[in-house]
C-alpha cells in the first residue's frame, strides 16, 4: 500500500473537486465546504449540467461571497472522457454521483489512471469489490487512494473501532461489538442503492468470491467480521439486530491492514432496538423489503412510492435527527466502552464526514498509502481530530 505521488500532482488546479455536487447530498458537502473550508483550499464544483452548477454557486455565493468565483467542471456520469480530464484537474475528487454500481466505475478508472485520490459515499459491498479487482492495481501504481464509504457509511463505524482499539492492549486477541442507535429518515438515492444492493444477493457473493482470490493472504495474524445473531445485549440495554452491511466488512479491511488489531481481531455490528416487538417488528419488515426488491418492477415502484432519487429530509427534520454507536471492546483482560454520536446521521453529518475527508487527503500528512483502503487506514488520527473539532463526539464511557 506504499504511496508515491503522481507527476505533477500538486500542480493541478483544484485541491478538491465535488463531483455531484448539485444533488441533495452534493449540496449539503458544498455548503459545508462553502464555510469550512480553509483560506487556499481550492475546490470546485462539478456536474453534468453547468446551468445547475451556476446555479448553485449562486446560492453558495449569497451566503459566502468567496464562493462567487468558484470553478465549475462539467462531466457526465457516461463520458469517460471528461471523467478523465475531471480526474486530472484535482488532487482529490469526491463524489456523490450513485448508485454507484450504475454509475460509479468510469469515475473510479479515471482516478486510478491519473494517481488522483478518489473518495465516495457508497454503501454498496458489490461495487466495492469490484473496485478492488479491477482498478486497486492500477491506484497502487500510480499512487491512488481510493476510499469507499466516506459517509455515515461507513466512517463512525470504522473510526469508532479504530479509536477503541487503541484504548486496548496491544499484540493480543481483540473483539469489538458495536450497537447503533438512530432517529433518522433517508433520501431517495439511499433507497435506490438499498434496494439494488438487496436485489443483487447472487451478485454480490460473486463479486466477494472473486475479491478474496485477488487479496493478499494473511500470515500470522487474522480479522474477523462475522454477521452474528440476534440477541439481547446486556452491554447496550438493548435488544441487538446483526446488521448485513459494509460497514463490517470495512473494519475487517482496517484490522487487516493494521497490525495495532492484534493477532486476532473480532468485530460484530448490530442495530440497538429497545424492545422485543420492535426488533420482531424490523425483521419482519426487512424481510419484506429484501423480498420485494428481488423483482425489477417492485424495485422501481418502491423507490418511485417511497421517495424519489434526488430527495431527501427538510432543515427542520433532519435537525431533530441523531445517531449514536455504542462499542463494547475486550482484549488483554481490558474491557474498553465507546460512543460516537452526533446529529442527523445520513446527510447533516454524511456531508460534514465528507467534506472533512476530502480536505484532510487535500490537507494532512497523512500515512504513506496507496490502492484501495479505508478511511481508519488512510487517514487514521488525523480525520479522527479533525471529525472531533467538528462537532462528532468520540467519548470513552468507561474502563474496566
Amino acid at each position: 500500500m506504499d504511496r508515491q505521488d503522481g507527476a505533477g500532482r500538486a500542480e493541478r488546479p483544484h485541491d478538491i473537486a465535488l463531483y455531484g455536487a448539485t444533488g441533495f447530498v452534493g449540496e449539503l458537502t458544498a455548503r459545508y465546504l462553502a464555510a469550512h473550508a480553509p483560506e487556499g483550499c481550492r475546490w470546485a464544483l462539478a456536474g453534468r449540467s453547468r446551468a445547475k452548477l451556476e446555479r448553485l454557486r449562486d446560492r453558495l455565493a449569497a451566503d459566502h461571497p468567496r464562493c462567487a468565483d468558484l470553478p465549475l467542471v462539467v462531466a457526465a456520469a457516461d463520458d469517460p472522457a471528461a471523467l478523465r480530464g475531471l480526474a486530472g484537474s484535482a488532487r482529490v475528487v469526491a463524489t456523490t454521483v450513485g448508485p454507484y454500481l450504475w454509475y460509479g466505475e468510469p469515475l473510479v478508472a479515471a482516478c486510478a489512471d491519473a494517481g488522483t485520490d478518489y473518495l465516495d459515499l457508497t454503501g454498496e459491498p458489490e461495487f466495492v469489490d469490484l473496485m478492488y479487482v479491477r482498478h486497486e492495481a492500477r491506484a497502487r501504481e500510480t499512487g491512488a487512494r481510493l476510499v469507499h464509504a466516506c459517509g455515515f457509511d461507513c466512517v463512525p463505524q470504522d473510526l469508532g473501532v479504530y479509536f477503541t482499539v487503541r484504548q486496548l492492549p496491544e499484540d493480543v486477541p481483540l473483539t469489538v461489538d458495536g450497537f447503533v442507535r438512530t432517529d433518522a429518515t433517508f433520501s431517495g438515492g439511499t433507497l435506490a442503492s438499498a434496494l439494488n444492493a438487496l436485489g443483487r444477493g447472487r451478485q454480490m457473493r460473486r463479486a466477494a468470491h472473486e475479491r478474496r482470490l485477488y487479496e493478499p493472504r494473511q500470515v500470522a495474524r487474522r480479522a474477523r467480521a462475522p454477521l452474528g445473531g440476534p440477541r439481547y445485549s446486556r452491554e447496550a440495554g438493548a435488544w441487538a439486530l446483526p446488521l448485513p452491511l459494509l460497514d463490517r466488512r470495512v473494519v475487517a479491511a482496517s484490522a487487516r491492514a493494521l497490525p495495532r488489531y492484534g493477532p486476532d481481531f473480532r468485530f460484530r455490528h448490530y442495530a440497538a432496538v429497545p424492545t422485543l416487538p420492535t426488533a420482531l417488528g424490523g425483521v419482519a419488515a426487512a424481510g419484506a423489503l429484501a423480498g420485494l426488491a428481488q423483482v425489477p418492477w417492485a424495485r422501481r415502484w418502491l423507490s418511485e412510492r417511497i421517495v424519489s432519487p434526488g430527495q431527501g429530509p427538510d432543515a427542520a427534520r433532519r435537525a431533530r435527527s441523531w445517531f449514536s454507536v455504542r462499542f463494547v471492546g475486550e482484549g488483554g483482560g481490558r474491557t474498553v466502552y465507546t460512543e460516537v454520536s452526533g446529529g442527523d446521521p445520513g446527510y447533516d453529518e454524511t456531508a460534514k464526514i465528507f467534506a472533512e475527508s476530502a480536505l484532510s487527503l487535500a490537507h494532512d500528512e497523512l500515512p504513506q498509502v496507496a490502492g484501495q483502503v479505508t478511511t481508519a487506514v488512510a487517514m487514521g488520527d488525523a480525520l479522527l481530530a479533525r471529525l472531533r473539532a467538528a462537532g462528532i463526539r468520540f467519548r470513552t464511557a468507561a474502563v474496566r
